[in-house]
């Protein structure tokens, strides 16, 4: 199968440099599959499930928010968090997902409840990629 150059960042550093066979993600639009010799493309990410398949093994990661841009066919992928499967605390998961639905039980303000409610999107999906 055809290759691509395939880049993930976040705020912390590099997740992935290298080769790649394809790269699906959850963009705000709905999911997307980037294939090599892919036309030029900007996105913005919203929170999902991603999936990278290198040498014909695919890695399951958590991404939650940013952009994805295809340029000259090389795909970089600015994520604000991107955490491998195997990476995933479910504990630490759990957790924020229960001090979150206490916090949105709690909030007053619009603002409360948006902070809450992306904190359990973020939870969940968390969860739901680890436990698969």
């Amino acid at each position: 199968m055809a290759v691509f150059h395939l880049q993930i960042v976040t705020a912390d550093g590099l997740c992935f440099d290298g080769e790649a066979e394809s790269i699906l993600v959850r963009t705000i639009d709905g999911d997307v599959c980037i294939l090599a010799r892919h036309i030029d493309y900007v996105t913005a990410l919203g929170y999902g499930e991603a999936r990278v398949t290198v040498d014909g093994k695919t890695r399951r990661a958590a991404c939650m928010g940013g952009m994805l841009a295809v340029t000259g066919g090389r795909v970089r992928v600015v994520a604000s968090a991107f955490e491998w499967r195997e990476d995933i605390d479910v504990t630490r998961a759990q957790n924020a997902l229960e001090r979150a639905q206490t916090a949105l039980a709690a909030a007053e303000s619009k603002d409360e409840k948006g902070f809450a409610s992306a904190a359990i999107k973020r939870a969940q999906v968390r969860l739901r990629v680890a436990q698969q």
